[in-house]
């Protein structure tokens, strides 16, 4: 079927704006869009900025000498990337993160793997003490790109329930400075 090239009217399209409480059903797996190549500078940027002094980090010359022969990356930065990575999916609309529980890291992650990660809904359920928010925890796990798993842990946050997300006052400029739309026949 082909599509129309007359405009017939500005159509504004809201982009993804996350998921809200009601959204969760438990069992629901998300593979998380976007990954990442860290680099040598993610590593040691990341490891002196936290001041974590472990030289296995950033002293490629220590390194050697390990059991693994090259720099690890540091695993709180890993925890974080792979957080982060599921944020798209599951706590944009995030109201308070509770906590992480049972964090391992069952394989290294060295300078140059690209990480990858999924989610698993184990549970969601209302707050008692916030009526506006729910609680849901996930089983999140980030793996290499050769798929062996390099982080697992347990998240639970509270999330807005439908309805009671904040809004944000912003301008926006008018359409009329973006360019008109060529319609070729």
């Amino acid at each position: 079927m082909a599509r129309s090239t007359e405009v017939k009217e500005l159509r504004i399209v809201e982009g993804w704006t996350g998921r809200l409480f009601e959204d969760f059903a438990v069992g629901d797996i998300y593979y998380h869009p976007f990954g990442k190549t860290v680099t040598q500078a993610d590593n040691q940027q990341f490891t002196l900025m936290t001041q974590n002094v472990a030289k296995t980090h950033v002293d490629a010359n220590f390194a050697k000498g390990t059991e693994f022969g090259l720099p690890l990356v540091n695993s709180t930065f890993t925890l974080a990337l792979v957080t982060g990575q599921s944020t798209i999916d599951l706590s944009m609309n995030v109201f308070a993160n509770m906590g992480w529980d049972e964090v391992r890291m069952p394989h290294p992650v060295y300078e140059g793997d690209t990480i990858y990660s999924r989610s698993k809904v184990l549970s969601v359920r209302g707050s008692a003490s916030r009526p506006h928010l729910g609680l849901v925890t996930v089983a999140t796990e980030g793996f290499n790109e050769g798929g062996a798993i390099v982080i697992s842990y347990r998240r639970t946050f509270m999330v807005y329930r439908r309805g009671h997300l904040p809004s944000v006052a912003s301008s926006r400029p008018d359409e009329s400075s973006l360019p008109a739309v060529e319609v070729k026949a």
